[in-house]
């Protein structure tokens, strides 16, 4: 049964966390993932639920509280956000090579420095090679829902890999939303017991945590972790298309939006994407051949499902809001271009920064970047692949 309300994507996600009744939630304030474990710390002071919370003296900490809690057999999550995560990230690595299925909401806010507390993926995009499934929340509605089946997606047999689940800084986290929540129970059968593997508090067997692993067993390892990766792919689309049995709402790896016969399509992720679609039915409107492709999993990257939808188009610009500091390109543009190297006929890409410290990304901004698209169909001139939208001066 769907429950209709008005919440945060903060408030949402830590609703979500209470529905899960999880064992342990560690986590050390940060804006603007604050609110996240501060809602859900009110549930425990409250009795609402079974979790022990631990509140810590760094991220570097709330991380590996978590990595502690699950290697004993429990199931745990924690929030944060930017430099939080920065810090975190050695103990991010021990977690995927660990395999434990821990949950982490992250609520994306620029890297610093310069200080800045608003939306970009530079903390993200900074961990994605870090061995964590990474999955983007256009609104709050997809916040809650993706935090629900991060549980069943990290905890699946074929997967044991811990679970980052982002929604964008204060454009999402802190925004009210009409929202659909499940029931309790609903949220606790499908999420169901937790039955960890090989852990520490198990008396039935023996087990070794975080020991040295010697070049004769270092590359099976990671080509272990490699292959549950992999496997994500399709345990994601499974538990998808469980939860839309459950709820009505029906996600996939990524959406697609009016793409069929676009000529110009744009890859984004997060809340832009609903500011993105706006524009593409302004423009279709006036006959335009526009589409848009909305990446949600991130990690397992969604290469040959992305292939597919742009292999028809004449160009294409790829949003990046984060930049990779690399001198070709964003993140997602180096994936994407991956992706499409071995085709034999594929679009001309265009890699746009965008959006940097939570600038503002509007319809109008949208429209100028398909202008700009068009400009170069039409004159027959490459455009310049690595660009800035919105610098001044």
């Amino acid at each position: 049964m769907n429950i209709k309300d008005r919440l945060s994507g903060n408030e949402a996600v830590a609703y979500a966390m209470k529905q899960m009744n999880l064992d342990v939630v560690a986590a050390f304030p940060i804006t603007p993932s604050t609110e996240i474990p501060q809602y859900f710390s009110q549930y425990v002071n409250n009795g609402e639920v079974d979790t022990q919370f631990v509140p810590v003296e760094s991220e570097h900490s709330s991380m590996s509280a978590c990595i502690g809690a699950s290697v004993a057999g429990g199931r745990v999550a924690t929030a944060t956000s930017s430099n939080g995560m920065a810090l975190m990230n050695e103990m991010l690595h021990i977690a995927s090579a660990l395999r434990l299925p821990v949950s982490l909401a992250a609520v994306n806010r620029a890297i610093t420095g310069p200080i800045n507390i608003n939306c970009d993926y530079s903390d993200s995009m900074g961990a994605k090679d870090t061995g964590w499934i990474q999955i983007y929340a256009e609104n709050a509605q997809e916040a809650y829902d993706n935090f629900i089946m991060s549980t069943r997606i990290g905890e699946h047999v074929d997967v044991r890999l811990p679970v980052m689940t982002n929604q964008d800084g204060f454009i999402t986290s802190h925004s009210l939303e009409n929202i659909e929540l499940l029931d309790d129970e609903t949220v606790s059968d499908f999420v169901g017991y937790y039955e960890p593997i090989d852990y520490m508090l198990d008396e039935t067997t023996t087990a070794s945590f975080g020991p040295y692993d010697s070049p004769k067993f270092l590359l099976e390892h990671k080509r272990q972790q490699a292959q549950a990766m992999m496997n994500a792919k399709d345990v994601i689309k499974d538990v998808q298309e469980e939860f839309y049995k459950i709820s009505g709402r029906k996600y996939d790896i990524i959406e697609s939006y009016k793409t069929e016969d676009a000529e110009r399509i744009m890859v984004i992720i997060g809340s832009s994407a609903g500011t993105a679609k706006y524009a593409v039915n302004e423009l279709r409107a006036k006959g335009e051949k526009v589409g848009l492709v909305k990446i949600r999993v991130y990690r397992p990257f969604p290469a040959i499902e992305i292939a597919k939808e742009l292999k028809n188009a004449k160009i294409v610009a790829v949003m990046d809001r984060a930049e990779g500091l690399s001198g070709i390109g964003g993140p997602v543009f180096a994936d994407i271009c991956a992706s499409m190297c071995n085709m034999k006929d594929k679009p001309f890409m265009v890699n746009y920064i965008y959006g940097l410290g939570g600038r503002d990304f509007k319809p109008e901004d949208v429209m100028a970047v398909f202008g700009e698209l068009k400009s170069g169909m039409d004159s027959g001139q490459e455009l310049e692949t690595y660009r800035y939208h919105g610098v001044r001066g």
